[in-house]
């Protein structure tokens, strides 16, 4: 059976740039045999998720599309949201997030990238809950504990008393960060976004460990004041 992690990382990768993937090329990429990866794009078209071209290749179905339509209609504050994250790329110039907490798995639900940043866009799905600065403020809200830790850097929280220290100190600035504790040479700033009240997400930006050291200060302020104003308009 197709896990859903298997079925994700499939259709991650499904791009603007690589729209569609014949068994040949999808295989090689995810380095499977040929005969698995043809499984997998056969189950996920049988299920609506992919549909076969003329040509024999894979693209996406519109059936996302409509799926995710549906989803964001019951969701009232994410329209706000993605605007909010536009402009935070727009205004930073960096890379901009917001993360959901589905069950215990922490979700990049929007990214946005500005031309000019100076990081790729992570293209991750889900992210290490102690190693991310959304991670630990969706964590400390739902007053979740790790049951495990992943050592993604060298800068990474690897033990039980490092995480209540890292939770005592985002309750008491209201944000967090992570300095290279996910990805080498990348810092991310997350704050709470609440809508009538409540915490819905983690939003946030992401840029190199040098830029965001040299500007922290700065940085989250100007993230902070956008937030509160898009909050206070909701």
């Amino acid at each position: 059976m197709l896990s859903l992690q298997k079925a994700s990382n499939i259709l991650s990768a499904f791009s603007a740039e690589q729209p569609e993937w014949g068994v040949r090329a999808l295989a090689a990429h995810l380095g499977v045999p040929r005969a698995t990866a043809h499984a997998y794009l056969a189950g996920l078209t049988g299920a609506g998720f992919l549909r076969r071209t003329p040509a024999g290749k894979y693209r996406l179905s519109w059936h996302l599309a409509e799926m995710g339509a549906q989803l964001t209609a019951s969701l009232p504050w994410f329209p706000e949201a993605r605007s909010l994250i536009t402009r935070l790329a727009l205004e930073v110039r960096c890379v901009a997030f917001l993360c959901i907490l589905e069950g215990e798995e922490v979700v990049a639900a929007i990214r946005e990238r500005h031309p000019d940043a100076d990081i790729d866009l992570p293209l991750d799905i889900y992210l290490p809950a102690t190693s991310t600065a959304s991670g630990k403020i969706l964590y400390a809200h739902a007053d979740i504990t790790p049951k495990t830790f992943a050592p993604c850097t060298q800068s990474s929280i690897t033990t039980l008393d490092e995480w209540h220290t890292e939770v005592a100190r985002v309750g008491r600035l209201g944000y967090a960060y992570s300095i290279e504790e996910w990805i080498p040479g990348q810092c991310t700033l997350g704050v709470p976004y609440h809508y009538a009240g409540a915490l819905v997400a983690a939003i946030g930006v992401q840029m190199s460990a040098e830029r965001y050291l040299r500007e922290e200060r700065a940085v989250r302020e100007r993230v902070l004041d956008i937030v509160r104003e898009a909050e206070g308009l909701s």
